[in-house]
């Protein structure tokens, strides 16, 4: 089995509500990503021949992940009232409204389903949202 890995990052805020503890509060993550994918035989002809993957385009498309949610505050639906969510808009705030609980858990699960509908064979995605700290989701 072949495994090519690549990352990438963005910077947002979140909370997380019900929480009860500091991540209540709004705060700010370097959020980095790591995907790892996998293919049991190498292409065989072409410009990749030889390759899983482009790394360019892996490296792409994560990013592209990741620039949606850069310097954005992350919510989950219905957890603030629709007058801050007016005045968040009013105010030009880019916000990324989630429909879960923007944990490093559930992202790296959103993250490892939004590359396998660009066609990769996901192994494991991993979010940091620390550097010491992270979430991984892979399908046994």
């Amino acid at each position: 089995m072949f495994i090519l890995s690549t990352e990438a990052c963005f910077d947002s805020a979140h909370f997380l509500s019900g929480y009860q503890g500091k991540c209540s509060n709004i705060h700010g993550h370097r959020w980095k990503l790591e995907v790892e994918i996998m293919r049991e035989q190498l292409e065989k002809k072409g410009q990749t021949a030889s390759m899983v993957t482009d790394f360019g385009d892996l490296k792409r498309d994560l990013k592209q992940l990741a620039d949606e949610f850069d310097h954005c505050l992350i919510i989950e639906s219905g957890t603030l009232k629709q007058s801050t969510m007016n005045a968040l808009h009013d105010e030009g705030f880019k916000i990324k409204e989630l429909h879960f609980r923007p944990t490093a858990e559930e992202f790296a699960r959103y993250f490892y389903y939004r590359m396998t509908e660009k066609g990769y064979n996901v192994k494991k995605l991993t979010v940091y949202e620390t550097p010491n700290n992270c979430a991984a989701y892979e399908e046994l």
